[in-house]
């Protein structure tokens, strides 16, 4: 017994511990934006990186995420009579839900973890410790571009893959199952909102870009300079960024759709 708090202290004790660590990393990093916007190449390059190479899984996600939607959509509402309802049915899912949370999910398994295992390689090979020795500081030359371009990434990516499922939708309810497209379209711009539902999906994706940032170049710089830390390290952001973003996903939902 007596074991069992002891471990559960010192669990609670380094997760604390960490979480000091990472929000003390976030104020050195937002206190060298200035710095960094002198070179925003290293910004731009970073955004083709962690972005643009992400767009094909989002795009190929977001399709069949949207063409599953139909699919499960219609076949309840054709039993109620409501299948004229599918179109606003697919653009709620998506930009007040799925569109947010999988592109920030897809993002944490596929740029996340990239974004850990570079800068954890780069503390093992000492590549931060000698632009240190050269007067640079890593936190606006290394980890605050990586940091941004995430930010910057994520919303873009969500309203992308929003779009896309719709698109999908789209395919699958009228070109498949029938439904009249004047009847898709016009449902969806009657009952979707800008303000409550694309405006708040728009703050949930900037939260999640945030948070899977900080949590990847945090767990980077952090990990052990040896092969089984980096390791580690580029798991524990999957784990943690996909909790993160679900947990996250929840309050925002309670306060937001009220």
């Amino acid at each position: 017994m007596i074991s069992a708090v002891r471990r559960t202290g010192a669990v609670s004790l380094s997760v604390f511990t960490a979480t000091g660590r990472a929000c003390m990393l976030l104020m050195q990093m937002l206190y060298s934006i200035p710095v960094a916007i002198k070179r925003y190449e290293l910004l731009l390059e970073q955004l083709y990186r962690v972005g643009v190479l992400t767009l094909p899984i989002i795009i190929v996600a977001a399709l069949f995420v949207g063409m599953v939607l139909a699919l499960q959509g219609y076949n309840t509402l054709v039993d109620f009579g409501a299948e004229s309802s599918l179109g606003l049915l697919v653009a709620l899912s998506l930009t007040r839900e799925l569109g947010p949370v999988l592109a920030g999910l897809l993002f944490a398994g596929r740029a996340g973890a990239a974004l850990t295992a570079e800068i954890g390689l780069m503390k093992a090979t000492e590549q931060l410790a000698g632009m240190e020795m050269m007067a640079v500081d890593p936190v606006w030359r290394v980890l605050l571009p990586r940091f941004l371009a995430g930010v910057l990434s994520v919303p873009l990516l969500a309203v992308l893959f929003t779009a896309v499922g719709i698109f999908g939708g789209y395919l699958l309810g009228v070109d498949v199952l029938g439904v009249d497209q004047g009847v898709f379209w016009s449902a969806m711009q009657q009952g979707v909102d800008f303000q409550q539902d694309v405006v708040n999906g728009l703050l949930k994706s900037l939260v999640f870009g945030i948070l899977i940032s900080l949590i990847a170049v945090f767990m980077g710089y952090d990990a052990s300079p040896t092969p089984a830390g980096v390791s580690t390290a580029t798991t524990l952001t999957v784990v943690v960024s996909s909790l993160v973003v679900l947990i996250m996903d929840f309050c925002l939902t309670s306060m937001m759709f009220q």
